[in-house]
């Protein structure tokens, strides 16, 4: 298949840039070079580039986006409907990430730089612990028809005739069911009590300042209620 090309965000480019400029100060500082007038504006960050991620997909929409979906795509989706990780962390996967016995699952390739370890409710381990069944321990745990690991080149066109079918805005993206989950936990739009933003950032593997920064506004209205229950 043909790589799909696309230009990056400027989150993205942001976060490449800040490696570079770590590497390029370095020398600098070692005397390998003897100024930063190549890079000290050429590589200065993009303004305003991590803004609210507002494309959110409710409940019941992802359930008629994985039920739109081909089986294999299918599968794919519902574990990022169950677990906030990125297209990317869910897709490297392998089945020596899930411990049966402790049902926990440890995200081990993330941005976040280390490996984290989840805890399962029993309908979603039943869930990953059937798509195991048979596998070596170093074979992925989502896998396309054709036997082969998810990429983000080969689940986008796929994903965007499924949102489709489902009816979903043509702005949609994989990355927006994470945030929808994330969206969810904060908020306990799903059901369940909101989680306290630090629980949820080491769900999601990010900082709590992204989380505050993306999510926080979310919580006003919780805020609220919690004042109106001081009235006297």
């Amino acid at each position: 298949e043909e790589p799909v090309s696309q230009s990056r965000s400027p989150s993205s480019v942001n976060r490449d840039m800040t490696a570079i400029r770590a590497a390029l100060n370095h020398a600098l500082d070692e005397g390998f070079v003897t100024s930063d007038a190549a890079w000290r504006v050429a590589l200065r960050p993009i303004s305003n580039a991590d803004g609210r991620r507002d494309c959110y997909i409710d409940r019941s929409g992802r359930q008629a986006l994985i039920g739109a979906a081909a089986g294999d795509l299918s599968a794919f989706l519902k574990g990022l409907s169950l677990v906030p990780l990125r297209p990317g962390a869910l897709a490297d996967l392998k089945v020596s990430n899930l411990h049966q016995q402790l049902q926990v699952l440890t995200i081990g390739k993330d941005k976040s730089g280390q490996d984290r370890r989840i805890k399962l409710p029993p309908q979603t381990f039943e869930f990953i612990k059937s798509l195991c069944v048979d596998k070596r321990p170093e074979a992925p745990v989502f896998i396309r028809e054709n036997g082969t690991a998810w990429k983000k080149d080969n689940w986008k066109k796929p994903f965007k005739e499924a949102a489709k079918l489902a009816g979903l805005a043509p702005a949609v993206t994989a990355y927006a069911i994470r945030h929808s989950v994330i969206t969810d936990l904060v908020t306990g739009e799903s059901g369940a009590a909101p989680l306290d933003l630090l629980t949820v950032a080491q769900l999601s593997g990010t900082s709590v300042a992204m989380i505050e920064r993306h999510y926080g506004h979310l919580r006003s209205d919780l805020a609220s209620i919690a004042l109106a229950s001081l009235a006297v």
